[in-house]
């Protein structure tokens, strides 16, 4: 028997994918815990419309982000903070920080978890930073870190 799953069933499939399942297992299980529905072609065509819509909010999310990973891509951040005679800052430069000052200059919402700093920001100088924008699309820019009292 064909069904439609109406919510993630361990072992047998995710939300409105469409199984085959014995009759009993459909009647007994599925059916009562109002976990699937019986797969009518009206019930099909619903489902097959539902997923084209998640494609293409999808497809835009992705553009979006490509445009946007475009955007940032070689790019520099530049944040001023205090430090020592030799170079050494005093605290060290977060993530949260750049993200701050990313959403400043380049007008881009980036969440601070997505900002990855190779090495800890604490002295003057150039870092090599990926900012993830999308699942699978990354832009790679440079932070740069000077003393606040220069000019």
């Amino acid at each position: 028997m064909k069904v439609i799953l109406l919510c993630d069933v361990k072992d047998i499939g995710k939300k409105d994918d469409i199984v085959n399942v014995s009759d009993g297992y459909a009647r007994n299980f599925l059916y009562p815990r109002k976990w699937a529905m019986e797969a009518t072609p009206q019930a099909i065509a619903v489902v097959e419309r539902k997923r084209e819509a998640a494609r293409k909010l999808e497809a835009e999310r992705r553009a979006a982000a490509e445009k946007i990973a475009s955007k940032l891509a070689g790019k520099v951040v530049e944040l001023k903070a205090k430090c020592g005679d030799k170079g050494r800052l005093y605290g060290s430069i977060t993530s949260a920080e750049v993200a701050e000052a990313m959403n400043a200059r380049y007008e881009v919402e980036i969440d601070k978890k997505k900002i990855d700093i190779k090495s800890a920001v604490r002295a003057l100088g150039d870092y090599e930073m990926i900012v993830h924008v999308y699942p699978n699309i990354t832009a790679k820019m440079t932070l740069r870190v000077k003393n606040i009292q220069e000019a």
